[in-house]
């Protein structure tokens, strides 16, 4: 869909970020790579002939930071899409994607995996039916509540199902090894692109692919669920049904980010109201200007992250510690509020 003129400067400034993004991860680094170079490697890489520059440059680009990219774009902006998709279902502008415990049930699945010396496919396959699970069992307890409230049911039971998530997390960790197993649950859990591969990429675009298509087709009865219950059952919308698809929509991608990168806050939180404030509070545009702009914002704290310090610095702390100052900036700075 083509933006209107009044959101048309708010989504070339997302584009130009995803790009500025996308040309700082792919040049900067302890192999620094020159712009000609690397436009010359895309070159022949989409023409089909080798390029003029030394092989070791061909690799870092293709080879070592080129799935670590598209890993950061995808993650970025699955996380920002399932925090959007979120917030305007609960109607509540704190919400992130961990808010049914996807995250904590990824987290307890990753950390028996590591627990049971699995493989790294079969340690994110876990992570990822973790949050499955753990999502379920939200809406499975939570539709056997009778209220008049059942967003504000969910959002209980999604607090109490992810605190006895955590919990199971803590047993697993003080259970582990302190010399092997401890020291990867713990850097997992803190969120890192820096073991990402080829073929860890495939496992990621899928569910992410399919959980944002599904959003982007619902995004015009999103607006109307973003109104209270009552008003959008006026209206003729089904909003059970409507509320079970997104909420399995937003914990696909949420899972499968969580099972490649760890545990990665501030994204979905932050994104989506930066996002909003270019383009205005329309799924149909919110939408994939916070996928622009989630994917342009986590290319330059992974950039950040493994050039800022002689060690990577984990992701996690990285948003937190970027993100908390900049939510509190753009609180003070709104001049509407939130809708």
């Amino acid at each position: 869909m083509k933006p209107s003129r009044s959101t048309l400067p708010g989504f070339s400034l997302a584009i130009a970020v995803l790009i500025a993004g996308l040309l700082l991860a792919l040049t900067v680094g302890r192999y620094p790579v020159g712009l000609g170079d690397l436009f010359s490697v895309l070159a022949a890489k989409l023409g089909g002939h080798r390029a003029d520059v030394p092989p070791a440059v061909e690799s870092v680009i293709l080879q070592v930071r080129g799935p670590r990219v598209l890993a950061a774009m995808l993650v970025g902006a699955a996380l920002a899409v399932a925090g959007t998709a979120f917030q305007g279902l609960f109607r509540n502008p704190l919400v992130s994607p961990d808010i049914l415990g996807a995250s904590s049930g990824a987290a307890l699945g990753a950390v028996i995996g590591i627990y049971l010396s699995l493989s790294v496919f079969a340690i994110q396959a876990v992570a990822f039916f973790g949050g499955l699970i753990a999502v379920a069992a939200v809406y499975i307890i939570g539709a056997s509540v009778r209220s008049r409230d059942p967003i504000l049911v969910l959002v209980l039971t999604g607090v109490v199902v992810g605190g006895l998530f955590g919990a199971g997390v803590g047993l697993v960790k003080y259970l582990a090894d302190p010399y092997n197993q401890l020291p990867a649950m713990t850097f997992w859990l803190l969120g890192s692109l820096s073991s990402t591969t080829v073929p860890d990429l495939l496992p990621l675009f899928g569910p992410v692919a399919l959980g944002t298509a599904v959003l982007v087709a619902l995004r015009w009865r999103m607006n109307v669920m973003s109104l209270p219950e009552e008003e959008a059952r006026a209206l003729g919308v089904a909003t059970g049904p409507l509320r079970v698809a997104i909420v399995a929509a937003a914990t696909l991608v949420t899972s499968a980010s969580v099972a490649t990168a760890g545990i990665i806050g501030w994204v979905g939180l932050v994104v989506p109201h930066l996002a909003r404030s270019l383009v205005g509070p329309d799924f149909a545009k919110l939408l994939p200007a916070a996928a622009i702009l989630g994917g342009g914002y986590l290319l330059v704290i992974d950039t950040l992250a493994r050039t800022l310090a002689q060690v990577e610095i984990p992701l996690g702390i990285l948003t937190a510690v970027i993100g908390t100052p900049f939510f509190i900036w753009l609180l003070a700075s709104m001049q509407k509020t939130w809708s």
